[in-house]
């Protein structure tokens, strides 16, 4: 049976510098290195860091840490987050994956420049994800966040709208909201859009359609934390019904490969390469 791993599948550029640098300091420093939530959305990968001195703290236990190291990871933080670091006295180690940076730059900006705040500011992601949090915060949590076209239509479209992405929504999904808001905005009202969703993500989407099409079985290995995996991962299963998603190599069911030719192994942008090797050494071993 032939085994593919899919090339374009893993980290992304944001996520490999997050791990880098956490790993650079853990090697370079005696001192504990706290980081803000998970530092990518898959527990495996989590696991393998913690093992070598990487702590993981919430927002709750963040307000018990003084005069230590901590790491800001890829997703980003808003504005709060920082003063809070230096209030006590918390070294940050800033991962923040620049596409975000630049977008959490752009929004403040957009906010600072209307202290009469009459335009709408609406963000295209998913509420309480970590990305959007950092991005509602560069308005002091005054950005209107939307899901879907549902939430859309509950726009104020007499009023001037400034529309950005979460860096890893679909394409599609923001195309169809923009086409939505376009039609429906007033006379009088202006409309501006801005497409911050992030290449490398949206680039993978029909990569990993054609990917999933040229095997029987798929494998989509993905932490059930990732917003990104579920996205990717109902394209594999959009175009091949024998698509299944693992967490790791525990969890193959070898009746899957009944008649199968070809295996593809393929993941998310939170997803460790070493870690679809595994499942592929796993299936070779059977």
């Amino acid at each position: 049976m032939f085994i593919e791993i899919d090339n374009g599948s893993g980290f992304c550029n944001g996520v490999t510098t997050a791990i880098r640098k956490a790993e650079e300091e853990l090697r370079a420093s005696c001192t504990p290195l706290y980081c803000l939530g998970d530092i990518v959305h898959n527990g495996r990968e989590c696991e393998r860091l913690k093992a070598l001195g990487l702590i993981s703290v919430d927002k709750a236990s963040l307000s018990k840490l003084h005069d230590t190291k901590l790491l800001l990871r890829a997703h980003g933080e808003p504005p709060s987050t920082y003063r809070q670091a230096e209030a006590q006295n918390i070294q940050i180690i800033d991962a923040t994956c620049p596409v975000v940076l630049h977008i959490q730059k752009r929004i403040k900006a957009d906010y600072d420049a209307d202290p009469e705040h009459k335009k709408q500011i609406v963000i295209y992601g998913k509420n309480g994800h970590a990305e959007v949090i950092g991005l509602v915060g560069q308005t002091e949590g005054n950005a209107i966040v939307i899901e879907n076209l549902e939430d859309a239509q509950k726009l104020d479209f007499t009023r001037n709208i400034q529309l950005y992405s979460q860096t890893t929504k679909s394409l599609e999904g923001f195309r169809e909201i923009v086409s939505y808001i376009s039609e429906h905005m007033q006379d009088g009202a202006e409309f501006n859009y801005f497409d911050t969703i992030c290449r490398q993500v949206a680039n993978r989407m029909p990569r990993i359609r054609e990917f999933a099409e040229r095997h029987d079985v798929i494998l989509f290995v993905c932490g059930k934390k990732s917003s990104n995996g579920k996205v990717l991962y109902s394209e594999c299963l959009n175009v091949n019904p024998r698509s299944h998603m693992i967490e790791d190599a525990s969890e193959i069911d070898n009746t899957w490969f009944d008649g199968a030719e070809s295996v593809g192994i393929c993941g998310a942008t939170s997803t460790p390469k070493w870690l679809m090797e595994q499942c592929r050494d796993a299936i070779l071993k059977q």
